[in-house]
């Protein structure tokens, strides 16, 4: 029954859109121990105190569920195919162009997951994206879903690294997919064309020197040290992605909620740099970027 189930689950997440699906199994990851714990250790989290805490749950899913057996993963393309880098503007993460990913994952994980408690059995389980002690990137390589490049962001062979990461911890016993291989080999274009540097040696980010980090999560202003260095960023960064070679793969997302709010689509440095707080409340009201809020936005619009 578990190979039934299991194809079951795949095809249903196919069905609402997800790009791609793998299970592992829900265990202590202790791979990840050491590294987690350096990144801790050397304050690599900077601000993001939050990481620090429910430490056990991070490394080991399985406490997040009582009985847990299994992870079940999935990847949503999130590539527009828009271009935004004229210079004629300014720029936006790609993630962040449309709604709220939160929502829109979010809403799709119980969907599948409704389909799972009423298709297979009542399970016992935990939906979530981007917001639970959970080490999203880590579990979605045991699924082979992909590898975590030199830029610790994860790469699909096929689509590239423009997804975001869901999952749901299930008490549901299923097949577990094998780990994909790495296949950066001697590539280093993300670690040398990161303009701040961040990418201190291959797999290891400090997020301190991150212009994401530096715009969405810093709750300090922009660093004299790393202000014209943001290459007209005000909000995340693609950089490291933009340069991957895998990312040739990447095709525009299905999900036309994720495209570019509408609002913004024209906007010139000249509408960003007017750019009301009323309006950025209208504007960005279902989007990732209300985030960082209207006072540290109009700080990254002065200094990008």
């Amino acid at each position: 029954m578990k190979s039934e189930y299991t194809k079951a689950i795949k095809a249903e997440a196919a069905r609402l859109g997800f790009s791609f699906c793998g299970i592992t199994k829900a265990e202590f990851l202790k791979e990840e121990k050491e590294r987690f714990g350096n990144y801790l250790k050397n304050g690599f989290n900077g601000d993001m105190m939050y990481m620090q805490n429910n430490s056990g749950k991070r490394l080991n899913p399985a406490l997040h569920v009582e009985n847990a057996k299994s992870v079940i993963l999935v990847l949503q393309n999130y590539f527009t195919g828009e271009k935004n880098d004229s210079g004629d503007s300014y720029i936006i993460s790609k993630y962040a162009h449309g709604k709220d990913y939160h929502i829109v994952i979010k809403n799709k994980l119980e969907k599948l997951l409704d389909f799972i408690n009423k298709n297979i059995c009542k399970t016992n389980s935990m939906a979530s994206v981007d917001s639970a002690p959970v080490l999203e990137k880590a579990l979605a390589e045991k699924a082979g879903l992909g590898w975590r490049g030199k830029n610790t962001i994860l790469i699909n062979k096929t689509s590239g690294s423009f997804h975001f990461i869901g999952e749901i911890i299930t008490d549901l016993e299923l097949d577990y997919d094998k780990p994909a291989e790495n296949l950066c080999g001697s590539c280093n274009k993300c670690i040398e064309a990161c303009p701040t540097k961040a990418l201190i040696k291959p797999h290891v980010l400090d997020a301190r020197k991150c212009i994401a980090y530096l715009t969405i999560s810093s709750k300090k202003n922009i660093p004299e040290e790393f202000q014209g260095k943001l290459n007209n960023r005000i909000y995340g960064c693609d950089i490291c992605q933009d340069i991957c070679p895998w990312n040739k793969f990447s095709k525009p997302t299905e999900d036309k909620s994720l495209n570019t709010i509408p609002e913004i689509k024209n906007f010139t440095k000249d509408d960003w740099q007017k750019l009301t707080k009323e309006d950025f409340e209208i504007i960005f009201k279902e989007s990732a970027i209300k985030r960082a809020g209207y006072e540290k936005f109009v700080e990254n619009i002065k200094k990008a």
